[in-house]
């Protein structure tokens, strides 16, 4: 029997945090992160990382846990994941994944296995130093020679997806759609009750995530983001969105208010890029938010289509 999984996915600032809480709550469950910069212990606040009193007494898994200076991947994630999963369901507890880091979901629901190959070091770092000097557009460039289906699925300034889609086919020889097809299983292994929570108005959207920036800075993101970039190994945060936009008014070139408003226009067309990802999801149901009056009805239809999915078996608290 394949193990239970409720995903609650959607973009930034869209409100999955909470309603995970709600859900855990009413259904004996615990939250498993699915969020690719939360994992990061030093990179709270900019990740709007939920806090103890948020989490209100619902275990969180896959938060805050991972050094900064150390490098972490799709594998690592879906092998730490999957064993979390299988944890919790043998204490007889539902697995709420919950974040919006489309790659991550889909790695893990789709049982993607990975034999430890395609790993260098040395070719990464190298690749890492081509894009500083020539930008990141010309590696995007070589991937788009080499494998023009997965160059279209990464954006050009990912440079950490698109360094490792180069370090994967000229360590083993083989293109990384060719590896991911070569990695899939012949059946998923989780049955999942796949949500997305979206907003018809995308105006909505666009105010919590400028509020969720504002928030952000009052509980002193300034301070944390001087503190990750006084690592030595602070690559990961300066692609981050959320820090990378307070470097410039760091080096003092430009205002705090510049560099405030470019972090909520990126975020903004961050959580574009990750409503589309979702759109492809051909298991997911759409869940808009802005359908619901209150937070308590979003949360019944949540438990209503659970109910639905696996046909009764849950019994709400």
């Amino acid at each position: 029997m394949k193990e239970r999984v409720l995903v609650l996915a959607g973009p930034t600032a869209c409100g999955k945090s909470d309603l995970a809480v709600q859900v855990c709550k009413r259904l004996n469950g615990e939250v498993v992160s699915a969020d690719s910069m939360q994992i990061y212990r030093e990179m709270r606040i900019g990740t709007a990382r939920p806090t103890e009193a948020e989490m209100q007494g619902v275990p969180h898994h896959l938060l805050g846990f991972w050094p900064l200076e150390k490098p972490f991947s799709v594998s690592d994630y879906v092998a730490l994941a999957a064993r979390t999963i299988a944890q919790i369901t043998a204490r007889g507890r539902l697995p709420v994944l919950t974040g919006g880091t489309g790659l991550y979901i889909r790695s893990l629901l789709s049982g993607l296995t990975f034999a430890g190959e395609g790993v260098n070091e040395a070719l990464r770092q190298s690749l890492f130093a081509f894009a500083q000097a020539h930008g990141p557009e010309s590696l995007h460039q070589r991937l788009s020679q080499i494998d023009p289906e997965a160059a279209a699925k990464i954006h050009p300034h990912n440079l950490k997806r698109v360094v490792r889609a180069l370090e994967i086919y000229e360590t083993t020889g083989k293109t990384p759609t060719q590896a991911a097809r070569e990695a899939l299983p012949e059946a998923p292994p989780y049955d999942a009750c796949f949500q997305v929570l979206q907003f018809r108005n995308r105006e909505t959207l666009y105010r919590r995530i400028d509020a969720r920036v504002d928030k952000m800075l009052a509980d002193g993101l300034l301070e944390e983001a001087r503190h990750v970039f006084s690592f030595s190994a602070g690559e990961t945060a300066r692609q981050a969105i959320g820090y990378k936009e307070l470097l410039p008014y760091f080096a003092g070139t430009c205002t705090l208010s510049q560099a405030v408003e470019e972090m909520k226009r990126a975020t903004r067309r961050y959580a574009k890029r990750q409503l589309t990802w979702f759109r492809r999801e051909k298991d997911a149901q759409p869940l808009f938010v802005d359908d619901f009056p209150t937070p308590q009805a979003l949360l019944e239809e949540v438990l209503h289509r659970v109910q639905t999915h696996w046909k009764g078996s849950f019994v709400c608290i």
